[in-house]
């Protein structure tokens, strides 16, 4: 997401990385890897900055490095980003360039550049700038105007490139590589949005399936709205805030309306204005969803996704999903991991909080996006990778697939039963339902212990702290006695019913562990003597969106309602001996902001609309509650 600046990630702990990058890939030579610790780039190359016009007059800070010892003609990689292409100053270099260490020690040039609007290019910064379907005079722009202006004014200026274009970029960035698709500069040959946000309301970011994520937002805004000083090379946060406990933090702030009092935005930062007044999918969301323009895709892509990834998971699969739905012919390919959002631009990723996955995956991953760019920029060796290359945990293993999900996958329901249990066959009972009371002023927590900011980990934690919990529901199948492959969507079908007028329902997919303790150096997890459940899967969802984003509706209370939505993909091995369970609860704090359990707007809500409300899950014939999984034969 835009919440987390990828941009400076190599600047920690610089040496490991160089360290582990040089085991993983032999492509640099030894005399480079010496080199890399001295001052790589200063070594080899030479920066200029330029403010480069673009065709409505506003000029946008462009920073260039350029090999000193050109040889044969190269290639442009390029990021735009609105994180800043800092440091600033033709002298001052940054020590990592481009999207991966082989490709900076390859042959290419490397231009970075300041978004319209953001730090010290020119022009008005719009949140995911709409696409525009056709443009007119006098001239109008967007982000692939902008993208295809600056590579005409490359190549018209730089010497020696060979004519070919690649773009990257992680996040926020990954969205501005996503609009360079669209109406593409000839001139780009290779495409690689990675993490990228691409639908804001549906399942990135700022809503999930109505749902605000209201703990990310909040710090996000708070920094990228500041103020701009120092001719746009910094800026400085809306307001000063410190806390060490989130959860008791958001209590304590009370209804989301209150984040524009004096202390917080107080209408100073247009973002969150416009995120709180856009509370269902008007016209604001649905111009930003650049999936829709996805059309006539000419260069190669290559998504990037982590399976991990609190904040874009979704723009991910969803993009990969749009340009194959759009453009049957176009060579587009998905690679996902299990990766945290850009964690693939670390120098390792063997391990994610309890989860050990045997090996550096990011070698591999490494391999793959150098030689989709060099075949694509410069023709160099071969690029035979899968549509789809997944990293599949459990089994711990990368494994390619023709198509996404693998066409050979099979459908598996499984049906809540009376008593937490979970099976493959609809209850026959006549009525039957699990309740729980939803009380907005005790919400259930989304992660175990005290935190300032988001606990990424929260994504492989533990569940039995909240299983514990008598307003969140456990129904949980029986051991396996197979190894069971699920690849592929997740989807909740629930039949329900609230005392309330509105009521959030989260679905999470548990991994069980067997009750014994294991070797703490195996892949697996060391379950202690209760079972870990680990979480696999986990998603929100507004109820009043039940039958349309557009337009929501209230509940009739005690009336029994469907609600089906989805979660996004899993690629998980339950092992034999472990257990599939299924939690439901209806509030997921302060990840998720509050639902009132009144319908209402949320954003405009009193402290006298918050209300508890009784939940009922139903499980019988006429109201089969499911969930249903995707897995190999």
């Amino acid at each position: 997401m835009r919440f987390d600046n990828r941009q400076p990630i190599f600047l920690i702990n610089l040496k490991a990385l160089f360290l582990a990058f040089f085991l993983a890939v032999s492509q640099a030579s030894p005399a480079q890897t010496a080199s890399t610790d001295q001052g790589y780039v200063a070594m080899h190359f030479y920066k200029v900055e330029k403010m480069i016009p673009m065709r409505d007059g506003v000029r946008l800070f462009t920073a260039i490095y350029i090999p000193k010892q050109m040889g044969a003609k190269r290639p442009i990689l390029m990021e735009r980003t609105p994180y800043s292409c800092s440091p600033y100053g033709e002298k001052a270099l940054r020590p990592v360039i481009g999207p991966n260490l082989a490709l900076m020690a390859g042959p290419y040039i490397f231009v970075y550049q300041d978004v319209r609007g953001r730090y010290r290019s020119e022009g008005r910064f719009d949140e995911m700038t709409p696409s525009r379907e056709t443009y007119l005079h006098p001239p109008q722009t967007d982000e692939s105007t902008d993208t295809y202006d600056t590579i005409e004014w490359l190549l018209k200026h730089l010497e020696n490139t060979n004519g070919r274009v690649g773009i990257y970029g992680i996040s926020y960035p990954g969205f501005y590589a996503t609009a360079a698709l669209i109406n593409a500069h000839p001139a780009i040959k290779a495409v690689s949005p990675q993490a990228p946000v691409t639908d804001e309301f549906i399942g990135d970011d700022a809503y999930h399936n109505g749902a605000f994520f209201l703990l990310d937002n909040f710090d996000f805004t708070n920094y990228f709205q500041g103020t701009r000083l120092d001719s746009g090379k910094q800026y400085k946060n809306v307001f000063s805030t410190r806390r060490k406990d989130a959860y008791q933090f958001f209590l304590n702030l009370g209804p989301i309306s209150n984040t524009n009092g004096p202390s917080f935005f107080n209408h100073k930062a247009k973002i969150w204005d416009e995120y709180l007044e856009h509370n269902t999918y008007d016209n604001y969301w649905k111009s930003r969803n650049i999936r829709t323009s996805l059309k006539k895709v000419r260069p190669a892509v290559l998504v990037v996704g982590g399976l991990f990834d609190a904040e874009d998971m979704f723009g991910a699969l969803r993009t990969y999903e749009a340009i194959e739905r759009q453009n049957p012919i176009n060579e587009c390919r998905l690679i996902l991991g299990p990766w945290t959002h850009g964690a693939w631009s670390e120098g390792t990723w063997s391990k994610f909080g309890p989860v050990n996955f045997g090996q550096n995956i990011n070698g591999r991953f490494t391999e793959m996006e150098t030689a989709f760019f060099d075949y694509y920029l410069l023709s160099k060796g071969e690029f035979k990778l899968p549509e789809v290359t997944v990293f599949e945990t459990g089994s711990n293993q990368w494994t390619g697939y023709r198509a996404w999900p693998p066409p050979q996958a099979i459908h598996r329901s499984y049906f809540l039963q009376a008593g937490g249990g979970l099976t493959s066959i609809a209850s026959k009972s006549k009525l039957e339902f699990s309740a729980y009371t939803s009380d907005p002023a005790n919400p259930v927590p989304y992660t175990q212990g005290t935190f300032a900011t988001r606990n990424d980990e929260y994504l492989v934690e533990d569940q039995r702290f909240a299983a514990r919990r008598p307003d969140v529901l456990s129904f949980a199948g029986p051991v396996l006695d197979s190894d069971l492959r699920a690849t592929g969507r997740v989807s909740a079908a629930l039949f329900v019913s609230t005392g309330g007028t509105d009521a959030d329902f989260i679905v999470k997919v548990i991994d069980v562990l067997p009750g014994h303790e294991t070797d703490p150096n195996s892949t697996e997890l060391t379950a202690g003597k209760d079972g870990f459940q680990r979480l696999v899967r986990a998603e929100v969802f507004r109820g009043k969106f039940r039958n349309s984003y557009e337009n929501p509706e209230p509940f009739i209370p005690g009336q029994i309602s469907s609600v089906h939505f989805d979660l996004n993909e899993i690629a998980h091995t339950f092992k034999k001996g472990h257990r599939i369970m299924i939690q439901i609860q209806s509030s997921w704090f302060p990840l998720v902001d509050r639902n009132p359990q009144k319908f209402t707007n949320i954003g405009t809500a009193g402290p006298g609309d918050f209300q508890s409300a009784q939940i009922r899950i139903y499980h019988d014939a006429q109201h089969p509650s499911s969930v249903t999984m995707t897995a190999m034969p």
